[in-house]
């Protein structure tokens, strides 16, 4: 077990999470304002970008480059640091580190050296979008980034099409409009959306509508700015995993497969729901002796 007291006398540094703004600089707030310019170094996912933001208030704290192409050799000196002392800020480039970003590879490697992790509230998209979004707030999964690979976010799609929270994800804009079609592939024209974009901004929108009618006005439309993307909840009949399983695996693959997958892609589906050996299955598809 490990008890954490976040503000009493420390034997090392802390890290302290701090969100940015998501759009409009207004959103930050005093505290993370306070914790940029107290802590000895700022750990950021672009040191330009941030530096633009630190300009802006006035604050001059070193910066040091933490990002997805380069968190396993910083790791180890950002720990040493902490462990002599050093106060340590942890930014993305927009929201809460950690979400969609960079971050939480940092967060486990303090927390096993019983370094104290300190969260600064703040932005999020996820939850900026889902509170104006006329959806069920609460329960919602936020989910992320689908794949990118267009077999693989079928599939992701048709796993989470049955679940009956709100849904939240994120979505660049040159990849909204194969999304948005493959969610009205998966889970209906009727499904209701909500998207999201250039939230905080100028041109912040929000687009609510069938999937149906946010295909038709991707294809209509120049497509432009960060996407949050808010899937209601399924309202129908769960059908029971029991009967799925009475399908034979080629059953259950062809039936995948009618739905937009790709056969290896409803193969590699198959086998994790089964828990059975991916090329079994594939040789049973096959035919295969």
């Amino acid at each position: 077990m490990q008890q954490q007291k976040s503000f009493g006398s420390q034997v090392y540094g802390t890290l302290y999470l701090v969100p940015t703004p998501i759009g409009n600089l207004g959103d930050i707030s005093a505290r993370a304002l306070d914790t940029l310019r107290d802590v000895d170094l700022i750990a950021a996912e672009d040191t330009r970008h941030t530096q633009q933001l630190l300009n802006h208030f006035d604050i001059e704290t070193a910066q040091t480059s933490f990002h997805e192409h380069n968190w396993q050799a910083k790791i180890p000196n950002l720990i040493a640091d902490l462990q002599n002392g050093t106060n340590v800020a942890q930014v993305s480039d927009a929201g809460m580190p950690s979400i969609s970003d960079p971050g939480k590879e940092l967060v486990a490697a303090a927390v096993a050296s019983s370094i104290p992790v300190v969260p600064i509230p703040g932005a999020t998209a996820g939850v900026t979008a889902l509170i104006a979004s006329g959806l069920v707030p609460q329960p919602f999964y936020f989910y992320g980034f689908l794949k990118r690979k267009n077999s693989e976010q079928l599939a992701e799609l048709q796993q989470l099409s049955t679940m009956k929270d709100t849904i939240i994800f994120y979505e660049a804009p040159h990849r909204l409009k194969q999304t948005l079609v493959n969610i009205q592939k998966i889970m209906g024209s009727d499904r209701k959306l909500v998207l999201a974009r250039e939230l905080t901004k100028r041109y912040e929108e929000f687009l609510r509508g069938t999937a149906s009618e946010l295909v038709t006005w991707a294809q209509e439309n120049d497509i432009r700015g960060e996407f949050v993307v808010m899937i209601d909840g399924f309202h129908g009949p769960v059908v029971a995993e029991t009967t799925e399983i009475t399908l034979s695996v080629k059953e259950a693959v062809d039936a995948l497969i009618t739905k937009g997958l790709r056969p290896n892609a409803a193969i590699k589906q198959v086998a994790k729901e089964r828990e059975l050996d991916r090329q079994a299955v594939y040789a049973d598809y096959h035919g295969i002796n």
